[in-house]
């Protein structure tokens, strides 16, 4: 491995040295818990790098709250689905609830589904879940989005897609 570094790791080292302290800062305000803005503002950097291309922004702390705001709003979204999961879960009889490791594996489907569906746009994400979890019709859907028909049909046509690339890749 060179010990040379590409511009675009010496642009995300630049953007760590000059603004970490601030965007940690920034999420301490937005985070009760100190550990998770710690890892968000880590994981800010890290997705810098996992980038292909990377443009010195012109608001570097504008770019990087962006970013960051994007993950929390994630971690936000998978905290309320799993609270979500363990409410359901309690109303299970005590005799009928999965196994500990069957309650982590389900938990860990219900991320990667969420992870799968959150590259929809909302709406098509909603018209996914009402058809998908509601069994509504796409009329229905189309008047609850605002939408018509053959948009929702597109709608679902993309959440169909999604679920076909995380069964079986990307088709060739």
């Amino acid at each position: 491995m060179s010990s040379v570094q590409s511009p675009h790791s010496e642009l995300v080292g630049a953007l760590y040295r000059d603004h970490r302290s601030w965007l940690l800062a920034w999420l301490r305000r937005n985070v009760a818990c100190p550990q998770r803005a710690e890892d968000l503002s880590q994981d800010t950097f890290v997705r810098l790098l996992g980038r292909d291309q990377l443009n010195e922004p012109r608001e570097p702390r504008a770019f990087l709250v962006a970013i960051a705001k994007g993950l929390l709003f994630d971690y936000f979204r998978r905290a309320a689905l799993e609270q979500a999961y363990l409410t359901e879960l309690m109303l299970i009889p005590e005799g009928e609830q999965p196994s500990v490791e069957e309650q982590q594996m389900i938990l860990e489907d219900l991320k990667n589904i969420d992870r799968l569906l959150g590259k929809l746009s909302s709406k098509a994400r909603a018209a996914f879940l009402y058809n998908r979890l509601d069994g509504l019709g796409h009329a229905e859907i189309a008047q609850r989005l605002g939408v018509s028909v053959p948009r929702v049909r597109q709608y679902l046509a993309q959440g169909i897609r999604q679920c076909y690339i995380a069964l079986y890749g990307e088709p060739v």
